[in-house]
């Protein structure tokens, strides 16, 4: 496994990192999860990253439970916050109240003194960027968290929340998780300039498209798949995307690599990305998936890849 630093940070996150939404985000089972972060740390994995909204806290129970059988300093945690969590009219958003409020729930459902990641999980139109990131940089200070993130932010946001951590004199955002992988590549337009800016690493979700490409739905959807049972590929299930799966799977095999560990490395051809998040049901995709590090597509193979994908995103012309 190949560490990578978030963005201008000293802190390093393993390339490939696993994500606690590890189901279907509803549902975590202890029995089924404990061998599977048991095998992601054993092949290298340090980072395990979460939400409260997974599994309504339950994912961070799991975890919680779990890492008792590690050292906490060898493991780098992080968590999210900003949907709601109940009925509350104040248990949602990013407001100083509910920042503070979450945190706490969090570090107790994961039995831990602090989090080394803390991500603001969608951005809130109804507070202030200085309440924001003086309730972070309080939260440093305090020592609850390490660092801290957006996810899903885009770019001017990003802008506008580095700008206003530089206008009060705090603690800067270090980090940026958006969803990118070779169906969606949003972020090449200007998130990963303003990220590269501003020294912010990019921790990336969904790499393998909800698990699209694997070339699992090559043939056909199969029933109990996320694509039969989700709308969460609902985008990305065509014929065109199948047709360009089948063409990627086919290039792996050439390289003698699985399509999964291809769409890795193609993340991780880039710079400004940190590490890619997988998700996974099974020990033996973690063990596929972590080999992504330490293969390294050459120039000939990225121009394949571009050319069958043929998605790169344009900037519009003004």
């Amino acid at each position: 496994m190949n560490y990578r630093n978030i963005g201008k940070s000293g802190i390093k996150v393993s390339e490939i990192a696993i994500g606690g939404w590890l189901t279907y985000g509803g549902t975590v089972d202890l029995k089924q999860t404990t061998p599977i972060i048991h095998k992601a740390i054993e092949c290298g994995i340090n980072y395990i990253d979460l939400a409260d909204i997974y599994a309504k806290g339950k994912a961070e129970e799991i975890i919680g439970t779990i890492i008792k059988d590690f050292d906490r300093p060898d493991l780098v945690l992080s968590s999210k916050v900003f949907w709601p969590m109940t009925d509350n009219i104040n248990n949602r958003g990013l407001s100083r109240k509910h920042i503070m409020e979450s945190v706490e729930k969090t570090l107790k459902r994961l039995n831990t003194d602090y989090l080394d990641l803390y991500f603001c999980h969608r951005y809130d139109p109804e507070v202030g960027t200085e309440e924001i990131v003086r309730a972070m940089d309080d939260l440093v200070h305090q020592g609850k968290i390490l660092y801290w993130g957006t996810s899903v932010w885009r770019a001017d946001k990003i802008e506008r929340i580095a700008g206003a951590a530089q206008q009060f004199n705090c603690y800067s955002p270090i980090v940026e998780q958006p969803r990118y992988n070779m169906l969606d590549r949003h972020i090449e337009i200007d998130v990963m300039a303003s990220c590269k800016h501003h020294g912010i690493g990019l921790t990336v979700w969904s790499p393998l498209a909800q698990g699209f490409l694997t070339g699992k739905y090559n043939d056909s959807v199969p029933e109990d798949s996320r694509g039969g049972t989700s709308n969460w590929l609902k985008g990305d299930l065509t014929e065109e995307n199948i047709a360009k799966c089948k063409k990627l799977s086919e290039l792996a095999k050439s390289h003698k690599i699985t399509l999964s560990q291809m769409a890795l490395a193609w993340i991780l051809r880039r710079k400004e990305i940190s590490c890619a998040i997988i998700g996974a049901t099974k020990t033996a995709q973690i063990e596929d998936n972590v080999k992504a590090s330490d293969i390294r597509l050459d120039k000939e193979t990225l121009n394949e890849i571009e050319k069958i994908l043929d998605n790169k995103p344009q900037i519009p012309v003004m």
